[in-house]
């Protein structure tokens, strides 16, 4: 018979989060410091639109593209927060997800061959999508000693002829680390020099805490080279509820939008109803959710300080990135045994990439309570392995 399989999807590796997701599957009182999920309920007047829309039976197929409403919403808010302009009609697709958008524009933009520059520790859905279009990924390994952050010269030593696309991870996931209005106008110069178009994956932007999210899109002539994405899923606590959005010139959303056409039809039409809510009247949510956010942050950073953890400050998203190179053990091994013998999950560095070797990812969406607890269990695990 024959080999029923694609060779592309044979190449990609399953994801490393969800080994560690089977595991806690079959342990009890397990305490799960490993999913990027807010622990917040999505507000009541968001779900509340969403209902009401089932009510008035609202259940139909919108437009390909999304909900005129929401889309016009969705150019108001990028206005409103980053004076970024966007058409409604011609540069904005409603997607299932930020994931489908980072799909949609892979497969819009790459033909065979094209390379796409991936900063690394970085959301895993990004290389295994740009091998599905049909690009070489090409890895750029981000350093502790730069606190992750994506600098110039790590961009140009990777640049080729056939460099097409650079994913841009910031606020990042797993590490927390973003880039300011200087770092990104330096990149957009490589980018504009070197005909370089970029995918800003912005999921996190609403959870920043010292300093307000800069799109490279609102940096001169980048906005034309950006596919802005974004979604709903971190700011709003609606990860169910499966709504994203990206954001291009008029020639890329035609054809992403005529691949979500044949493939998806369109963003589940009772998120969208409940997505217009939360962008007009969701910023006091938002506020509250990331202060509360800001607050966890302080108490790890504070906690690994009295445990002597090497860890960098993280200025975005709801994640740390400490560093646990001193016990001499790889990330797996250190996240496996942490998780069999104190009973707390969390995800090695190396499920985002080579260079998350030596470190872990802990979210902080999460109770206090539930930190506390976890801190508690690492404290007394760190202790024994440096009393050995």
């Amino acid at each position: 018979m024959k080999n029923p399989l694609s060779e592309n999807i044979i190449k990609i590796k399953p994801s490393g989060i969800r080994r560690f997701f089977d595991l806690v599957s079959e342990m009890k009182d397990v305490i799960s410091l490993g999913v990027g999920e807010p622990d917040f309920d999505t507000p009541w007047h968001i779900r509340e639109e969403g209902i009401y829309s089932l009510e008035k039976g609202k259940t139909f197929y919108t437009s390909n593209s999304g909900l005129k409403e929401l889309k016009q919403e969705i150019a108001t808010f990028l206005k409103r927060t980053q004076n970024l302009t966007y058409n409604y009609e011609k540069e904005i697709l409603v997607t299932v997800g930020g994931s489908e958008a980072i799909d949609l524009a892979f497969r819009a933009m790459i033909n065979n061959g094209d390379e796409v520059l991936i900063p690394q520790p970085s959301y895993v859905s990004y290389e295994p999508c740009a091998i599905l279009a049909g690009a070489k990924p090409v890895i750029i390994n981000l350093k502790a000693e730069n606190n992750f952050k994506l600098k110039p010269n790590e961009i140009l030593e990777h640049i080729t002829e056939k460099t097409k696309i650079l994913v841009l991870p910031f606020p990042n996931n797993p590490t927390g680390s973003i880039l300011e209005r200087k770092e990104l106008e330096k990149i957009a110069q490589i980018c504009i020099e070197n005909d370089i178009y970029v995918l800003s994956d912005e999921i996190y932007s609403a959870l920043t805490y010292k300093e307000k999210h800069v799109s490279i899109a609102e940096i001169s002539e980048m906005q034309d080279r950006t596919i802005l994405i974004n979604g709903f899923s971190k700011a709003y606590a609606m990860t169910g509820w499966r709504l994203g959005y990206a954001c291009a010139s008029q020639n890329i959303i035609e054809q992403m939008t005529k691949i979500h056409q044949f493939a998806i039809m369109c963003a589940p039409t009772t998120s969208q109803y409940a997505a217009i809510e939360a962008l007009r009247n969701g910023d006091k949510d938002v506020e509250a959710m990331r202060e509360s956010y800001n607050q966890r942050r302080r108490f790890l950073l504070n906690a690994f300080k009295e445990m002597q953890l090497e860890c960098f400050e993280p200025h975005g998203a709801f994640y740390v990135f400490p560093c646990i190179k001193e016990f001499g053990m790889t990330s797996e091994d250190f996240a496996t045994k942490f998780l069999m013998e104190e009973k707390v999950a969390t995800v090695p560095g190396t499920a985002f990439g080579e260079s998350g070797e030596g470190f872990l990812r802990i979210s902080y969406a999460y109770s206090l309570d539930t930190l506390k607890t976890a801190m508690e269990r690492l404290s007394n695990f760190i202790t024994k392995l440096r009393t050995k």
